[in-house]
């Protein structure tokens, strides 16, 4: 039944980006493709107006949600009655014509061989962004070795024509290499010196003085010899950087300059779940990053702890899911970098018991390392262990429900539903 509704789908969101030829601008990689959706559709809308550019929402970036995304539907119910609403409204915008946007912002996930090609066979875009992929890529579950992933990834780029854009994260040297011998053209973004778009002299403040704690990513934009001041609010880490600078690289090919996506840049700010601050119990610092993990997250939103300098360090860290035969060497890698960072490391899941164990290995007191197999014990636990002034970061993937435990030690619980991952 799936597969039936799969090809009605593709063939109905075929017809409609066949009459309204909106420009489709993808984006994928293993970690940070929704950040870079939600800042490319940020930038795109500040300068063409909200009417004019969509985004898929929630995880809508599959076989199913991506045609929904096109038709606009994603809101609608999943009951067989949801299902008749959605084909009338398809059936209606094919027939008649109704205002459609101009731009398309598309996540686009591979969590199997095939499925990127899958979706380009029938929304082509003008812009393929890819993010990062790591050692160790998420979803790599279904595939043979990472090599498979960045094959897959590649085919977002290699449908592309000669007059189309390949948008790449210079920093990542496996996603570098993916742009050799493309069609299209390459514009490449980064940290470092030679990518085309390019952040320097950043600097990050942070205040927890409210329920959500502030800061402030101050950096240079640079394209070409020209440089503009910019910043990134209630952010933490150099990560949103590049969801920040890939954004920024898409707005320049659509003729946007630097000042206005500095401006843009300024009202941007990441979804729940993604390195967010809220303020704890005993005058504690929550780090979110809940909504999901992977090697090259996790060791990222640990590195970020560093700027806490001398505070306490507590790190709540769950299972990295969907890495298959990987699973036991990316925990023990995880653990190795907590034991150089933390103060009090607790684990959640079976999976990583690997980071406990590890992290005993590089010198870590046993006895400042608690386990559990489900979020819902740990919290009370954590409750005990904080202390005044405490940084506390929170990861895991998604089905690990790492959010329970956020809530458990937020100092305004109220405020679950409006700052914390659905």
């Amino acid at each position: 039944m799936r597969k039936i509704l799969q090809k009605i789908l593709k063939i109905l969101a075929k017809l409609v980006l066949k009459k309204y030829k909106p420009i489709v601008i993808a984006i994928t990689g293993s970690v940070g493709k929704t950040s870079t959706k939600e800042a490319i559709y940020h930038i795109l809308k500040s300068h063409f107006g909200e009417k004019e550019v969509r985004r898929n929402q929630r995880n809508y970036n599959n076989e199913i949600g991506v045609p929904l995304t096109i038709f606009g539907l994603e809101t609608a119910g999943r009951s067989i009655f949801g299902w008749i609403f959605k084909f009338i409204k398809i059936f209606w915008m094919i027939i008649f014509k109704i205002p459609y946007p101009s731009f398309l912002v598309l996540e686009m996930g591979a969590d199997r061989p095939g499925d990127i090609k899958y979706l380009t066979d029938f929304v082509h875009p003008k812009v393929g962004v890819i993010t990062a992929l790591g050692e160790i890529p998420v979803h790599v579950e279904f595939f043979d070795d990472p090599q498979q992933v960045a094959k897959e990834k590649r085919n977002l780029i290699t449908c592309l024509r000669e007059d189309e854009i390949a948008v790449l994260n210079y920093d990542d040297d496996a996603i570098r290499q993916l742009g050799e011998g493309i069609k299209a053209k390459v514009s490449t973004y980064g940290l470092k010196e030679r990518a085309d778009v390019r952040a320097t002299n950043y600097d990050l403040k942070v205040s927890p003085s409210t329920s959500l704690g502030t800061s402030e990513l101050n950096f240079k934009l640079e394209f070409k010899g020209s440089t503009v001041p910019a910043k990134l609010f209630n952010v933490l880490g150099v990560q949103h950087l590049y969801s920040a600078l890939g954004a920024a690289a898409v707005g320049i090919i659509f003729n946007l300059n630097l000042v206005e996506i500095s401006e843009a840049l300024k009202e941007f700010e990441p979804l729940p779940g993604r390195m967010h601050l809220i303020k704890g119990i005993k005058n504690s610092l929550i780090i979110d990053d809940s909504y999901n993990a992977a090697l090259l997250s996790m060791e990222a939103a640990l590195e970020s702890l560093r700027v806490f300098g001398g505070r306490r360090k507590v790190v709540v860290l769950g299972d990295m899911l969907e890495i298959g035969e990987y699973a036991p060497e990316a925990h023990r890698r995880v653990g190795r970098k907590a034991a150089a960072i933390a103060d009090l490391i607790f684990t959640i899941g079976p999976r990583s018991e690997f980071i406990a164990e590890a992290a005993i290995k590089y010198g870590f007191d046993e006895k400042k390392i608690f386990q559990f197999m489900v979020s819902e014990d740990a919290g009370k636990k954590l409750q005990e262990e904080l202390k005044e002034g405490d940084i506390v970061l929170i990861k895991g993937s998604r089905a690990m429900k790492m959010e329970k435990i956020i809530k458990e030690i937020m100092a305004e619980p109220d405020k679950a539903k409006e700052l914390l991952v659905a």
